[in-house]
């Protein structure tokens, strides 16, 4: 969704962490998630591992928005699903979190999230594609040889972006959230009077039988013309 970019993007550094050049990372030098490479095509050709430290936050969010987001669709799909996509698109690839998706979607797997996802994906129950989607997430990161290495913060990375994305989409289907509480009606919607008829009362009757005796004697005892 729209307006989820800001939301998914804070919870995506959090788990890519800030600098990082380790030797068993294909990906090199690393920055809150921001291969060098990835750093050179988005932002300068010729930039360097210094450069790529002192990366701005504004740089980082236009990267994640243009290679990241904007590559799986994210404010097309719905709630829950947008996050869970994006944040595998940052760890494993959008080409093959995209193929992901479609799997469980089950159309056809090309790698580009186009119209036909995307009304799959907002037909489909978004709980059930969320859970099999970290599902798939997980066996496949299972598969890699680094994974001794870095098998255990993928799993807790997967099972927080499980987590969250169940979350968000609970939000938008109406289910209430347990730490946020049952939804509550909007002040500004009316809302009928429950109690019931309670009649006119005693009151209003002696009211009324009054009147019918004044307009008699006024009938019968006032001359005319």
């Amino acid at each position: 969704m729209k307006d989820n970019f800001d939301a998914a993007l804070k919870e995506v550094l959090k788990h890519e962490g800030g600098w990082s050049d380790h030797p068993q990372d294909p990906g090199g030098a690393t920055n809150m998630g921001i291969t060098i490479a990835t750093y050179r095509k988005w932002i300068d050709r010729n930039g360097t591992p210094e450069d790529l430290k002192k990366i701005s936050y504004t740089q980082v969010a236009k990267i994640y928005r243009s290679a990241y987001w904007n590559a799986v669709k994210g404010d097309e799909l719905p709630s829950g699903i947008d996050y869970a996509v994006f944040d595998f698109g940052v760890n494993s690839g959008t080409t093959r979190a995209a193929k992901y998706l479609q799997a469980v979607l089950g159309v056809a797997q090309d790698g580009k999230i186009g119209p036909l996802t995307i009304a799959e994906a907002h037909k489909a129950d978004a709980e059930a594609v969320v859970n099999s989607l970290c599902d798939r997430r997980m066996a496949f990161l299972k598969g890699l040889k680094t994974f001794a290495t870095f098998g255990k913060g993928w799993t807790r990375r997967v099972s927080e972006v499980r987590a969250l994305a169940l979350t968000m989409a609970e939000s938008i289907i109406g289910k209430p959230i347990p730490h946020l509480g049952p939804k509550e009606p909007p002040v500004d919607v009316w809302q009928p009077d429950l109690e019931p008829n309670k009649g006119l009362g005693i009151p209003a009757l002696v009211l009324i039988v009054f009147a019918a005796i004044a307009a008699a004697v006024v009938f019968f005892f006032v001359p005319i013309g």
